[in-house]
């Protein structure tokens, strides 16, 4: 299983739209997906049409070690696209975990036990450096990092890839950078063109090709618990999430990497 996390540590930058989108796209080349929604927002949860009153099984569940993975996970309307998902009760997990052994290695340990299941797992990060995102960083193959065409976005970017490095160290060796996905693209604002045009003098071949556009029905498919792909999937914003997905299937690693190191 190909276990991607999706972050950065600043909000809104489009990881929720991207996980959602990007994993009903892989899921429609036959892929089985999982989305892990690590956010105790729960939006992930929510723009896949899974309701707060539905939740009875959740991710706090899995990092306290109460539940499998496989347990946790529920359908969605998309087909072959499953979701743990979160709630309220994640955001006392940081607290709770503190008292664990291995606090850092909760996720990768259960994600373990189920590594046949699915062929991909994609993890929505809070947008902040705590014990959640450290979790799915420690849990996971390689990360993909939405960048929103901002003027602040490569300071931002710096501070993450420092603590990608980190994790590598300490952690998590096998840990890559799969790409950098430039979101919320507006080609009327030059600023925007800009940006896009810094970030590729620094990163390279990291940023993927595809950029993701300012777009109505990404951000309208959400309340009515639908995918964009689903919602209107002839819009800008799902042919280039569908993409996207092209892009990243071409770059998901083709065997495991070494084994997390333990704290």
């Amino acid at each position: 299983m190909n276990v991607i996390a999706i972050a950065n540590q600043k909000g809104g930058v489009g990881k929720t739209t991207t996980a959602i989108n990007l994993g009903t796209a892989l899921a429609a080349t036959g892929m089985r997906v999982l989305v892990i929604d690590m956010d105790p927002q729960g939006n992930a949860s929510t723009g896949l049409g899974i309701g707060r009153s539905e939740r009875e099984k959740s991710i706090y569940d899995v990092l306290l070690g109460e539940m499998p993975v496989t347990e946790a996970a529920v359908p969605t309307c998309v087909p072959k696209l499953d979701i743990i998902p979160a709630t309220a009760d994640l955001s006392g997990a940081e607290i709770e975990l503190v008292e664990y052994q291995e606090r850092t290695h909760r996720l990768n340990r259960a994600l373990a036990r189920c590594d046949d299941h699915w062929d991909v797992a994609l993890i929505d990060c809070p947008p902040s450096l705590g014990l959640l995102t450290l979790n799915a960083m420690v849990a996971a193959n390689s990360l993909l990092v939405p960048l929103q065409c901002e003027f602040f976005a490569l300071e931002g970017l710096s501070q993450l890839l420092g603590t990608v490095e980190r994790i590598r160290e300490r952690f998590n060796p096998g840990l890559s950078i799969l790409g950098v996905a430039l979101t919320m693209y507006d080609r009327r604002n030059r600023l925007t063109d800009q940006v896009s045009a810094d970030v590729r003098a620094v990163l390279g071949r990291v940023v993927f090709d595809t950029v993701i556009p300012r777009n109505v029905r990404l951000s309208e498919a959400p309340s009515h618990g639908l995918p964009a792909l689903i919602y209107d999937h002839r819009c800008s914003g799902s042919e280039a999430y569908i993409a996207l997905a092209r892009e990243l299937i071409v770059r998901l690693p083709k065997s495991s990497p070494p084994t997390a190191k333990a704290a």
